[in-house]
């Protein structure tokens, strides 16, 4: 078989030993694959590079289209962007997949029949990175779920689902608070899940989701989940289940994709020889099989298990009750070489479907006629700093005119005017919003309203444009509206 170039990251801290010992252990598995490093992380950070990676490296990872990274350390302080958030979004992978198992007795949990795995959408929603601080005591992030993103994802998650045998896929959001966002991503899930009959599909709020997860792992199958929630729930499952160290993941899009183990660089244990591989071993397990080599991915894999069988631990997983000998990063590595060809005795033992030995193919998402869109008022957003709904009511209320009239205000989302509490706690962070009188907005209305407010020395300091698509209101609606 010919090689498969892969790009390969060292990292930081822990990051170079534990991936010394999985190469060792993919070459002696069979893994046909030409390693070729690059150097990212915090001596880059140090150098003046924001994003931890330089061009020669992306160059690299453009051309191989496949990352196996080890964890890196960010450095203290603000300017530091994620390295991780950066290639997801420049090299489009936009599923993040993280499969979860538990090892019991072999490794200490309280649940033992736990084999799912959370499929996460990975580059929309909060990790969108837009933040603004807005007034002297309010900050803001914005959520964003587009379309396209959301139903790539779900098709993503289903497909996964039918390839690998798997019975039911739980969409996992927030939509009884946030209706228009999660409610996206909800609504989208539905659609689409109709087009795979042969698959159920659930969903769940995420808090009660969590819970269930937490408690009754076992129940789950495929999870899927925005950004945020994926995040949480990923490291809920992998803890669950023994140990996040044991965790890998893939990061897959279209054209490129990149594994990990899910742990950071522990640079508290770095150069002392017993961190466990185990994590990025399983990340190089997905990178096999998503390259086309299953049959390597199974004999190490079931060499692994063999070793958690057998009692051969690292100090993070080693338990008297159930471990025989505690070995350091390197005498793990040897023990799994060791038991290549061999099998699990008590574990179920790796067998990857027929349709591993080729890449999914690229989702394609629908294309969808654009909405009759109509401007029917604004939302205008001031810093404030007296504390009387009425008496702001009574500074806005005079630039009410023909086409646009104050119809609420809210401070920090909740509603104060008309009829509010006088029990809301309150902060300089206030909301107008005027809508249309009737007629037809067009923008002009709207740059004329502030420059009046302007003119009187109000400060507002964000707009947001209201639209009904459809004549379904693209916004949400304040408390009695």
């Amino acid at each position: 078989m010919q090689k498969t170039p892969i790009t390969v990251a060292y990292g930081d801290g822990i990051g170079p030993e534990i991936m010394r010992a999985v190469l060792r252990v993919l070459e002696a598995g069979g893994a046909q694959i030409e390693p070729e490093p690059i150097e990212i992380g915090e001596s880059v950070y140090r150098r003046g590079h924001t994003s931890g990676i330089e061009e020669k490296a992306w160059e690299s990872l453009r051309r191989t289209r496949v990352f196996l990274k080890a964890p890196i350390t960010t450095p203290q302080g603000g300017g530091y962007k994620s390295l991780n958030v950066t290639v997801r979004k420049t090299l489009g992978l936009y599923a993040n997949v993280r499969p979860v198992r538990s090892y019991e007795p072999f490794i200490a949990t309280k649940h033992g029949a736990i084999d799912l795995v959370i499929v996460r959408e990975n580059e929309e929603d909060l990790y969108a990175g837009i933040e603004h601080q807005q007034t002297d005591q309010v900050v803001q992030c914005l959520k964003l779920i587009s379309r396209p993103g959301t139903e790539r994802i779900v098709r993503y998650a289903f497909e996964f689902a039918r390839r690998n045998g798997r019975k039911r896929v739980t969409c996992i959001t927030k939509d009884n608070i946030m209706k228009l966002t999660d409610g996206l991503f909800h609504r989208i899930f539905e659609e689409v899940g109709r087009e795979y009959p042969e698959i159920q599909r659930e969903h769940m709020i995420v808090d009660i989701g969590a819970a269930r997860l937490a408690e009754t792992p076992e129940r789950f199958d495929v999870i899927l989940a925005p950004n945020l929630y994926g995040d949480i729930l990923s490291d809920i499952a992998a803890e669950v289940a023994g140990s996040v160290g044991l965790a890998g993941s893939a990061n897959v899009g279209d054209d490129c994709a990149m594994f990990e183990a899910v742990h950071g660089s522990a640079p508290d244990i770095a150069g002392r020889g017993i961190a466990n591989p185990s994590g990025l071993l399983q990340a190089a397990v997905l990178m096999l099989v998503h390259i086309g080599q299953p049959e390597a991915a199974a004999r190490i894999q079931n060499a692994w298990l063999k070793t958690l069988e057998d009692g051969l631990h690292t100090p993070d997983i080693y338990d008297e009750r159930t471990s025989r000998k505690k070995v350091g990063t390197e005498a793990f590595a040897d023990a799994i070489i060791e038991r290549l060809g061999q099998m699990p005795e008590h574990l179920s033992p790796a067998r990857f479907s027929e349709a591993s030995r080729t890449p999914m193919p690229p989702i394609r998402v629908r294309e969808y006629p654009p909405a009759q869109r109509e401007l029917v008022g604004v939302d205008v957003f001031f810093c404030w700093r007296g504390t009387k709904p009425e008496e702001l009511a009574g500074i806005l209320q005079p630039f009410s005119n023909g086409k646009l009239r104050l119809t609420l205000i809210t401070n920090r989302g909740v509603k104060v005017w008309p009829g509010g509490f006088p029990e809301t706690f309150r902060t300089d962070h206030w909301r107008g919003r005027f809508m249309s009188e009737g007629g037809c907005l067009s923008h002009r209305d709207i740059v004329e309203l502030l420059g009046r407010l302007a003119e009187a020395g109000l400060d507002f300091i964000k707009t947001e444009h209201l639209y009904t698509f459809d004549g379904k209101p693209g916004y949400s609606l304040g408390q009695g509206q």
